[in-house]
């Protein structure tokens, strides 16, 4: 798809107290329309930050970022491919041409109608397992090749990328995820050993079972959330806004000694 801006960003949301030391900056949400990414745009937007809100689908990330516009934040929309490369270097070009260059990076996106064909090694088909490797972790590589050059220029940046309790718990179906998840983690923690020391930050987080709008919508979710619940050493299952928090706070001042580190978010189901 195409990478142009969608929509005009209303103000600069620059708030005048700023201890986290995030108004002003630009952020790139690669998957930004629903969910944890919504969730992480807003309050990015709430911080002051001005938000690019990408997404495969455009309508839905023009109202999320319409609606960081509407509570005085600044945000456009873009709509983009993570499996095509170039749509990929567009969604990072239109937050130069929007906002006048990239400092943060959460790449988020992901493929989630494949996970009942991602079955195990030997019933997988390998269109599947391909797609899987395209959307999440070429895409996320794709993003960040062509993000870090820009972060480089204006004296560093903060990247934090999507993994997944799958990564690390060893579930009997969905290898392709897991395994994409996994090497999220290698790709972390290259990009935080070879840039560290010019300024780049790159961690990221690995939620458990989170309750978004969609799922906690289903007819099912009752069952769904008792599983869950069954599974963590907590009292209630994950929300976006858990996780937005923990991107939130990697990619401030209060993050700043926090570099190369894959961190589960999950009520406590994994213990590492």
């Amino acid at each position: 798809m195409g990478g142009a801006l969608r929509g005009e960003a209303a103000g600069q949301g620059v708030t005048a107290h700023d201890p986290r030391g995030l108004a002003g900056k630009v952020a790139v949400i690669a998957g930004g329309a629903t969910g944890i990414g919504a969730a992480t745009a807003a309050r990015l937007g709430a911080e002051g930050v001005r938000v690019v809100v990408g997404d495969i689908a455009g309508e839905a990330a023009e109202a999320t970022a319409q609606a960081i516009r509407g509570a005085g934040g600044a945000a456009a929309a873009c709509a983009f491919d993570l499996a095509d490369p170039e749509s990929v270097r567009a969604l990072i070009d239109s937050a130069v041409a929007g906002f006048g260059g990239v400092d943060l990076l959460f790449n988020v996106g992901s493929d989630m109608s494949l996970l009942r064909a991602d079955t195990d090694v030997v019933d997988i088909d390998f269109e599947v397992w391909d797609r899987t490797m395209a959307v999440t972790l070429r895409g996320y590589l794709a993003s960040m090749k062509h993000a870090l050059p820009l972060m480089l220029s204006r004296g560093g940046g903060a990247i934090v990328n999507m993994s997944s309790a799958a990564a690390f718990i060893g579930e009997p179906t969905r290898p392709a995820y897991a395994t994409a998840k996994a090497g999220i983690g290698a790709l972390t923690r290259h990009v935080a050993s070879r840039w560290g020391r010019e300024g780049i930050r790159c961690n990221a987080v690995a939620p458990g079972f989170t309750g978004t709008d969609a799922m906690r919508a289903a007819p099912q979710w009752p069952d769904l959330e008792a599983a869950a619940l069954r599974g963590t050493r907590s009292t209630r299952v994950g929300y976006p806004a858990d996780i937005a928090a923990l991107v939130t706070f990697l990619m401030s001042d209060d993050g700043a000694w926090v570099n190369g580190q894959v961190i589960n978010i999950d009520g406590g189901a994994v213990l590492r």
